[in-house]
């Protein structure tokens, strides 16, 4: 696997390109990436640890946010994967199985009147009422919606496009790296990234170079550095020796899936397919399409509702897909005043 001289970005890189050829890479291995399928997701936060352990990443902290059983909040440059928890009530579907009676309650004459029977509610397409409900309240249903976040490793990476000094680089397995020991910490990456995924990291980095455990500060004590933007790799040094990435090798559902994109994509579809067939009708892909406004993700999601619900943009559109063309009528705009320019010029020499 070697490179061509040079670094060739990727502003118009037409869908379903290979994000390495396009960089310059020659004999490159498959493009590599996740599919995370968030309906066996079960917030355990495997993949958390295991990044932070593996990537020596300082801890975010033990409080909860107050809104959820969640303590990271989002990915930032110490949280490379971010288990959300979405906490949901709607009205409750009946599948046909049994539940508790209600208590009976008194009567307009005084009796005790029976408590429906939770297998007859069902059979007659209603949920039966939790135990202790008052009479006429209406019953819900709650569900807990978990989703593992990470760097979408984007075909057209607006992170990339835009780094002054070539600390990001595309590996080549197509994912998007950042280099530590030559980001200069300018934070034109962050805006850049439709996903608000990269970030710089702000105090509190030396706790790794002065932590308890010299072994591990020692492992990547480039990170020490205030200021530099930080964000997933795909475990670009687990790549590099065959292995598999942190976070997918510690998800006890199998939840995180790694291998080559386009089987992925092939497995995320079979897998859509199945949820939709029994009846799952707002499961739907996320990032799994080349033709989006990234050209398509290395990291693609399997979502149990609108991806506005999982924080995620509903339409991503990488910011520098237009430079081409602003630049094309900057030149035009240019030519057009040195004309006139010239113009008015030999017009007062006659």
């Amino acid at each position: 696997m070697t490179a061509t001289t040079g670094h060739r970005r990727n502003f118009v890189a037409p869908p379903g390109s290979d994000p390495a050829a396009d960089s310059g890479w020659t004999e490159s291995p498959a493009r590599q990436g996740f599919f995370t399928d968030t309906s066996i997701c079960i917030g355990c936060k495997a993949c958390e640890v295991a990044c932070k352990e593996w990537n020596a990443l300082p801890a975010d902290g033990m409080d909860l946010l107050g809104s959820s059983y969640d303590n990271t909040g989002a990915l930032g440059a110490t949280t490379w994967r971010h288990v959300a928890f979405i906490e949901q009530r709607r009205p409750a579907v009946s599948l046909g199985m049994p539940g508790f009676d209600r208590p009976a309650s008194a009567g307009p004459a005084g009796a005790a009147a029976p408590a429906p029977d939770g297998a007859a509610a069902s059979a007659r397409g209603q949920a039966a009422e939790p135990l202790g409900a008052p009479v006429g309240d209406p019953v819900e249903e709650f569900r807990w919606l978990m989703s593992s976040d990470v760097c979408k490793h984007c075909t057209q990476a607006g992170c990339l496009d835009v780094c002054p000094t070539g600390s990001l680089f595309r590996s080549e397995f197509g994912t998007v790296v950042v280099q530590d020991d030559i980001c200069n910490g300018c934070g034109y990456c962050v805006p850049a990234c439709p996903f608000g995924v990269i970030d710089r990291r702000e105090n509190g980095a030396a706790t790794i170079a002065t932590g308890p455990t010299p072994e591990i500060s020692g492992l990547h004590p480039e990170r020490a550095k205030d200021g530099i933007a930080q964000k997933c790799t795909l475990c670009y040094d687990r790549l590099d020796a065959g292995a598999t990435p942190a976070c997918a090798q510690a998800c006890p559902t199998q939840s995180i899936q790694f291998g080559d994109v386009d089987e992925l994509r092939e497995r995320a579809a079979a897998r859509l397919t199945a949820l939709q067939g029994a009846g799952v009708g707002e499961a739907r892909l996320y990032g799994a399409d080349p033709a989006d406004g990234v050209g398509g993700t290395g990291a693609m999601f399997l979502l149990l509702d609108e991806p506005e619900v999982y924080g995620l943009p509903p339409d991503p559109v990488v910011p520098t897909r237009d430079l081409p063309a602003m630049w094309r009528q900057a030149a035009l705009a240019a030519g057009a005043l040195l004309g006139g320019a010239a113009l008015s010029f030999l017009g007062r020499r006659r």
